[in-house]
């Protein structure tokens, strides 16, 4: 039993010690414990530019850590977004893989390989109550409730003690649907790129991993697409707060808004709300 209380705490320690990693909006190049189960439930929330309603998307998401090296997420999508009633939209699997390790004491450099695929039901245009689509320009395609596609990048994460910086180069290739097709004019092919930085604010001193965490991040979201038909690019920055529990309980709070941009799409401000519970040891 001591034992067991022993391992608890390292791993316990461990997190605390990288919980400036753990990004609101985006993934860095750490995984999750090996042998680990997360279960998140993530809200957005979105002024609809192409009708001024407020759009509400949940995003259950279970995640698993395979081992050291490989992690796995599986998500869902419902909302209100792209039609008027509130409905499950499809989901996402979502696989990363630590491939650099430079660890040294109270700092460390990571590099990871990441690939998300998404299948998702929702039409291109808007349904209005009767059924008919509402025309609008939005060429903004996601695949987290928007759109089915496969995107694939690396990402590179740097720790400095209480500060933790990572970025992501990625590239999306949007595909069908499953009843829509990709209109002619809407884009095909884009490039994502991001770079977050974490800042642990609280405990200024470690004593107990029953002390809660307050971290600060703040993420420069960016995306361009490089079809003819549908260039345009967007940088987004979201600062975020966050709150860890008992080292296993976390509550993510984030605002995004766009900084500059010449792309048409669907919203520009969102906010996301995020509750997230971690089991460790599954297999013990």
């Amino acid at each position: 039993m001591k034992r067991i209380l022993i391992v608890a705490m390292l791993m316990a320690i461990g997190k605390v010690v990288t919980a400036q990693e753990l990004y609101v909006n985006t993934e860095p190049a750490s995984n999750m414990p090996a042998n680990s189960l997360g279960i998140r439930l993530g809200n957005k929330i979105f002024n609809m530019e192409h009708s001024g309603e407020t759009g509400i998307r949940l995003e259950p998401e279970v995640m698993w850590g395979v081992n050291k090296k490989l992690m796995l997420h599986l998500t869902g999508y419902a909302s209100n977004m792209m039609q008027p009633s509130f409905r499950a939209e499809g989901g996402s699997v979502y696989a990363k893989y630590r491939f650099l390790s430079n660890d040294q004491p109270h700092a460390h450099f990571r590099m990871a390989a990441y690939v998300r695929g998404s299948l998702i039901d929702n039409p291109f245009y808007p349904v209005m109550e009767q059924g008919a689509r509402r025309p609008y320009s939005n060429k903004d395609l996601d695949l987290e409730g928007s759109n089915s596609g496969v995107n694939g990048g690396i990402i590179a994460t740097q720790l400095l003690h209480k500060l933790a910086l990572s970025s992501t180069l990625g590239y999306t290739r949007y595909m069908n649907n499953i009843k829509d097709n990709v209109p002619e004019d809407f884009p095909k092919n884009a490039i994502n790129y991001s770079l977050s930085a974490g800042l642990l604010v609280l405990p200024v001193k470690y004593k107990s991993f029953q002390q809660t965490n307050l971290n600060l991040y703040v993420e420069l979201l960016g995306k361009t697409n490089t079809d003819n038909v549908a260039r345009g690019s967007y940088l987004d920055i979201a600062p975020a707060l966050q709150l860890i529990f008992n080292s296993t309980t976390r509550l993510d709070l984030s605002y995004r808004t766009q900084m500059a941009g010449n792309m048409p799409r669907n919203t520009f401000n969102s906010f996301l709300i995020r509750f997230e519970h971690n089991i460790f040891n599954i297999k013990k």
